[in-house]
């Protein structure tokens, strides 16, 4: 029997605007048999993404190689010394930038952020407002000076996307960019290929 571990990413699901592309990056990680997710979904990430994709949340047990319970502070992601590499809160919630700025960790995915900040783990943050106040600016300066990743999803036209999935898919592929792997379908900077 191997010791070699699968890879761990912890996806964290706020009730920002976006949820599709926490399923988007579920799905590309169920492509890459190597990584394992695990997966916490706040209440307002549910009530979120029941509006947004509806009946897509059935989905999330299918992707999701553990499912947790947001209040379940008992949980193996709650604590550091369960091996992780890394977490993305997709998408992420100015609540949620608060609480994570704070060391505020009420539930679950708020612990599990503020485990990967004290263990120094890579943690993104796909956070998710416009405009941005000063308090929102403020929080995720600081939490950039921590070292935490802040990856908007912002629109990339260099790519000539052709609708909303190609969009998409251009966040998913960032996002796994920051962790060594690449997206289907995720165009790099360069000549668009010819259609």
């Amino acid at each position: 029997m191997s010791d070699v571990r699968k890879k761990r990413l912890v996806v964290g699901i706020t009730g920002a605007s976006g949820s599709i592309l926490a399923l988007d990056l579920l799905r590309q990680l169920k492509r890459l048999p190597e990584w394992e997710s695990h997966v916490v979904v706040s209440a307002g990430g549910l009530l979120t993404m029941r509006h947004e994709v509806p009946g897509r949340d059935a989905e999330l047990s299918e992707l999701a190689d553990v499912l947790y319970r947001d209040d379940d502070l008992g949980a193996a992601i709650a604590s550091g010394s369960f091996p992780v590499d890394g977490m993305v809160v997709v998408p992420c919630s100015m609540k949620s930038v608060a609480g994570i700025h704070s060391g505020y960790a009420e539930n679950l995915l708020l612990r599990a952020a503020d485990v990967a900040i004290k263990e120094r783990r890579t943690l993104v943050l796909v956070a998710r407002e416009t405009p941005l106040s000063a308090i929102h600016l403020r929080n995720l300066s600081e939490l950039a000076n921590l070292g935490v990743v802040v990856l908007p999803p912002v629109m990339t036209f260099y790519n000539a996307p052709q609708g909303p999935e190609e969009m998409v898919r251009h966040i998913t592929g960032k996002i796994l960019d920051l962790f060594g792997e690449t997206a289907e379908g995720y165009r790099r900077w360069g000549p668009a290929p010819a259609r």
